[in-house]
C-alpha cells in the first residue's frame, strides 16, 4: 500500500509542476490546496529538497519550486526518495536487494517468480511516467 507520505508528496509535486516554473510557492498554498497538513507537509518537502527536487527561498515571496521541468522527472525516482524500494519484497529489489531468511533457493520460489513480475510491471509504469503526464 502506498504511504500517506509519498501519496502527499506526489500531490505536492503535481501541483508545484502546474505553476510557474522557478516562482516560489508558500507551503500553506500546497497544504490548503491539496488537503494536507502543514507540518507533515514540511517534512515531505524537505526530504524533496534534499534529494534535488526542489528548491526554496526563504522570506518574503518565499516558499517551494521545482528545480528540474516535469518531465525530467521520472516517477521511479520519486517513488525511491518518498517511498523507498519499489519491489514488494526485499528478494527481487533492483537498488534495496535483500536474501529472504525463510527461502533457501529463490531460482524456485513461488513469490519470487510473482513479485519479479510485479517489480517489472511497476517499473515499467514508473519509468514511462513523468511528473509532467500527471500534471496534465
Amino acid at each position: 500500500m502506498l504511504s500517506k507520505k509519498t501519496k502527499y508528496g506526489i500531490k505536492a509535486l503535481t501541483f508545484l509542476a502546474r505553476q510557474d516554473t522557478h516562482v516560489p510557492v508558500r507551503i500553506a498554498t500546497i497544504s490548503e490546496s491539496e488537503n494536507i497538513s502543514l507540518k507533515f507537509l514540511e517534512t515531505i518537502l524537505l526530504s524533496l529538497r534534499k534529494s534535488g527536487f526542489l528548491g526554496s527561498k526563504k522570506g518574503k515571496g518565499g516558499g517551494y519550486y521545482l528545480l528540474k521541468n516535469p518531465k525530467d522527472i521520472p516517477m521511479t525516482e520519486v517513488m525511491r526518495v518518498l517511498e523507498g524500494p519499489i519491489a514488494m519484497v526485499p528478494c527481487v529489489s533492483l537498488n534495496f536487494y535483500e536474501k529472504c531468511q525463510d527461502c533457501p533457493d529463490e531460482d524456485i520460489c513461488a513469490v519470487n517468480k510473482i513479485m519479479l513480475k510485479v517489480r517489472d510491471s511497476t517499473l515499467e509504469i514508473f519509468r514511462n511516467t513523468t511528473l509532467a503526464d500527471l500534471s496534465n
